[in-house]
């Protein structure tokens, strides 16, 4: 994915400067920070106790560090659970976090498999476990055309899941997607050495 608050492709020929893959469908990103200390704590209380009254805080600071992403956009779309996942946590933090941003809700991606969770996973098997795993509802297919949309979702790892979502609203018609997370998990560079 692209540094923070950068559009994809804008760097090195179209390859993202993080990790050296192909520009992706995501033209901007940001996130309000690492996926370390205060704000792990805060995400994983929201997302695995279910402290669900944590999210209208966490979305005002999204809404507040996100204005690049969210300037001009016309949806916030959610990352979808699969409906298992979701009746078992009760709630989708994603959707949670989209409420409180600011710009119309469309609920537009169905997660149309259930996949293994992303935190399980080494970072190469992240992109195939999410391929094709989303589709645009048939409903919402009239709300993404020609629109801009914001991906919403609670933490970006290696990007995959956002990148899955992205293609999908694209081959739909959106205009251009973006991508707003609460929290990064921090990657280096390629060749950077370990500390």
């Amino acid at each position: 994915m692209p540094p923070e608050g950068t559009t994809a492709g804008q760097q090195d020929g179209g390859r993202c400067p993080g990790c050296g893959s192909v520009s992706t469908s995501i033209s901007r990103t940001r996130a309000l920070g690492d996926h370390d200390g205060a704000l792990r704590a805060i995400v994983h209380a929201l997302k695995y106790d279910g402290r669900r009254s944590i999210a209208p805080a966490l979305s005002a600071l999204m809404r507040q560090q996100g204005r690049p992403v969210l300037a001009g956009a016309d949806v916030v779309v959610p990352v979808p659970l699969h409906w298992r996942r979701q009746w078992t946590r009760g709630f989708n933090q994603a959707a949670l976090l989209a409420e409180g941003l600011g710009v119309p809700l469309l609920h537009a991606l169905r997660r149309r498999r259930a996949t293994r969770t992303q935190t399980a996973l080494p970072a190469e098997d992240r992109q195939v476990n999410v391929a094709r795993a989303f589709v645009v509802r048939k409903l919402a297919r009239v709300g993404v055309k020609g629109v801009c949309v914001v991906l919403i979702d609670d933490v970006r790892t290696t990007g995959a899941t956002l990148e899955a979502c992205a293609q999908v609203l694209m081959e739909a018609g959106a205009r251009e997607v973006r991508a707003l997370t609460a929290a990064r998990v921090a990657t280096r560079p390629r060749g950077t050495p370990r500390p």
